[in-house]
């Protein structure tokens, strides 16, 4: 005598399907392995990614701020910063010299920070104290600055 019994509808069953536990407790063992190995990785390239940002925007920010200079002669005052480039100034103003405001901000939602004279030389600075929101720092922690 078999040990197959028959469905409702006639047909054989040889025995029930699915998984077991502890085949579900192996996969997921697996894929949390791959994940603690995965993660790391993906975090560094997070952080190298807005490094590589902040770096490209303040690059776009220093070249609005020359336009400016371009129409008004003049770079924009540490006290009026960098809105100077999306708010009027002067009769001669011809922007908004950057798209959007926001645009203002860094990768890590701070806004970027401007300085006239500049502390190295030079008749301006933009720049972006990184992650940490501190001078210094290293890794995605690293300031930005245009010069």
């Amino acid at each position: 005598m078999t040990t197959d019994t028959i469905d409702p509808r006639g047909e054989a069953d040889a025995g029930q399907a699915g998984f077991s536990l502890v085949e579900l407790l192996v996969v997921l063992a697996i894929i949390g392995m791959i994940a603690t190995m995965v993660t790391p990785q993906v975090l560094g390239y997070l952080g190298r990614a807005k490094g590589e940002t902040a770096r490209i925007q303040v690059k776009n920010i220093a070249q609005a701020v020359e336009l400016y200079y371009l129409d008004l002669g003049t770079y924009p005052t540490a006290q009026q910063g960098l809105q100077a480039l999306v708010q009027p100034t002067g009769p001669s103003w011809r922007g908004p010299y950057v798209r959007d405001a926001r645009g203002l901000n860094d990768p890590w939602g701070r806004p970027y920070l401007y300085r006239n004279p500049a502390v190295g030389g030079g008749p301006y600075e933009v720049y972006s104290l990184g992650s940490d929101g501190k001078t210094g720092g290293t890794g995605d922690g690293t300031d930005v600055a245009s010069n």
